[in-house]
């Protein structure tokens, strides 16, 4: 067992510096920590193997590899999988696949990378692999949603697999930069190819009121992203009296057509990832959490908890690649559910929220908010979103919202939202102030409207109205950040605080070349956005 671990990647690390200790903030504890740089090292090692000959060409045992691949990187992202027994089992799989390679392949063999190469290196190298790996876990992440679906992208495959390689080689801060804004761009595509992914499968989102009440008899709350999951399980239990609600970045599967076709998918339980531990204590219904942001399950409630995919936490039953849900309906219908209608509210004591504001919902009334813009009604828009968290201070999201002028719009997307989207703050061009674009991944709705106002306008992204505020907390967000920056957009607040992978000298090229800002208060940020004296 390992005496204490090192790791920074999420936005919560001990004392904004990194989890030195014998558990991390997260929970995990210094061998699972262990375990993840061992499965990343494995994983380096088994890209170097099967680079030059295997992706030349599309293969089966190549899809097999980045299957691996993605399952390894996904598995390692903050609050997806606490299970030292499943990572061993990984790990080991990782080497048999190599072993095979190299006897049946002739491939040669590649000891695996010793992680504290990148962890004790010089700050500013350290900084920028640290940049690429965080960001490829995120890209790991949505590839592995659009996989679920039969969605593939070579060219994505192949660059986890070269960035993976690039993480083992002595490169200079110039060439590392490159790789770190070729990361932001092959994370843009891959969220393109689910942003297909999922409309294709479910329709375009639509706007969607949805209530956070909890009606009388069983239910069965859904956390985590994998909206194919979800889709499953309302399938499961058709006509079987179990109501279905969703939870955290769940939320935007109420905008999806083929979703809320389903009549027992009711409303949204809770709030953000961070408070599962006492919304979900002593819940009489089943929980399935489907991918991360899964917080250390408690007694009182680990009775009731089933994971599936890639998500695994020791002493809970976990849902296999056949996707039989009956264990979970079966708790649902055990527990019975509350015996009558149960009131919830949101954070600021709202009862209800709204999401399904996808681009194609934004954009099909572009005319409208141009004609706004022009008029001005519309002054500013403020893209305010990202991950939430538990570190005091982010009520500084809530109180930013709060303060924007009336003739401003507010774009959200991810679980950050719920700082704020139960808050009523009116209309504007016929439009609810609060616009809700869905999962972290739909950062990509975002920049499709914002290119689409920017070509409507005849001018640059950064020239438009706009402001991003952008919350962040795991290694998804670190992606999204990498696309915007791939992108050229500027003058970005960023916070809580700023990543402790991030040395002074890196931070100097984001603030010189991206004017990336930290996030002060609400009013001076305010008065910084909208250029007030």
């Amino acid at each position: 067992m390992a005496n204490n671990m090192f790791c920074y990647q999420c936005e919560q690390t001990a004392g904004c510096t990194g989890c030195t200790g014998s558990v991390g903030v997260c929970g995990k504890t210094a061998n699972t920590s262990k375990l993840q740089d061992e499965l990343i090292g494995s994983l380096i090692s088994l890209a170097l193997i099967t680079k030059e000959k295997l992706f030349s060409c599309k293969t089966e045992c190549s899809d097999r590899i980045t299957k691996m691949i993605l399952d390894g990187l996904f598995t390692t992202i903050t609050n997806v999988n606490f299970n030292d027994k499943k990572l061993v089992e990984m790990i080991q799989n990782i080497k048999n696949q190599k072993n095979n390679m190299i006897k049946f392949c002739g491939l040669k063999e590649v000891p695996d990378y010793d992680m504290n190469k990148i962890w004790q290196a010089d700050e500013d190298i350290r900084s920028l692999k640290s940049l690429i790996l965080f960001g490829l876990k995120g890209i790991a992440a949505y590839a592995y949603h659009a996989r679920v679906m039969n969605y593939k992208n070579h060219e994505v495959d192949l660059f986890l697999v070269e960035a993976l390689c690039e993480l083992s080689k002595d490169e200079t801060v110039e060439n590392l930069m490159q790789t770190v804004l070729k990361t932001g761009e092959i994370n843009l595509k891959c969220m393109e190819l689910l942003d297909k992914a999922n409309t294709t499968e479910f329709g375009k989102p639509q706007p969607a009121k949805v209530s956070l009440t909890v009606e009388e008899g069983p239910f069965i709350v859904v956390t985590g992203h994998d909206l194919y999951d979800l889709k499953l399980l309302l399938e499961q239990t058709k006509d079987k009296g179990i109501n279905i609600y969703t939870h955290g970045e769940m939320l935007p599967a109420h905008g999806y057509p083929e979703l809320k076709k389903y009549p027992h998918l009711k409303g949204n339980f809770g709030t953000a990832w961070q408070n599962q531990q006492k919304e979900f204590a002593n819940i009489p219904g089943a929980l399935l959490f489907t991918t991360n942001c899964l917080m250390p399950v408690k007694d009182s409630y680990s009775d009731r908890v089933f994971t599936t995919e890639v998500v695994s936490y020791p002493q809970v039953v976990h849902i296999n690649e056949d996707k039989d849900f009956t264990p979970v309906i079966n708790k649902a219908i055990e527990l019975g559910g509350y015996e009558k209608r149960m009131e919830f509210s949101g954070i600021n004591g709202g009862h209800e929220v709204m999401t399904g504001f996808g681009h194609d919902t934004v954009l099909s009334v572009a005319d409208e908010v141009i004609k706004a813009v022009n008029d001005g009604v519309i002054k500013h828009f403020f893209l305010v979103g990202g991950c939430d968290g538990a570190r005091v201070g982010r009520n500084y999201y809530t109180d930013f919202v709060k303060a924007t002028p009336k003739d401003t719009v507010i774009l959200t997307l991810a679980c950050g939202k719920y700082r704020f989207n139960d808050l009523n703050l009116g209309e504007i061009a016929g439009l609810p102030r609060i616009m809700d674009m869905g999962q972290c991944n739909d950062a990509y709705s975002a920049i499709k409207v914002v290119n689409e106002l920017a070509k409507a306008f005849n001018c640059e992204m950064n020239e438009l109205p706009l402001t991003l505020n952008i919350s962040w907390y795991e290694q998804k967000a670190v992606g999204i950040l990498l696309s915007l920056l791939y992108l050229g957009i500027k003058n970005i607040f960023l916070g809580p605080t700023i990543p402790a992978f991030i040395s002074k000298n890196v931070l100097d090229i984001l603030v010189n070349n991206y004017n990336i800002t930290p996030i002060s208060t609400p009013e001076e940020d305010l008065k910084k956005a909208l250029k007030i004296n």
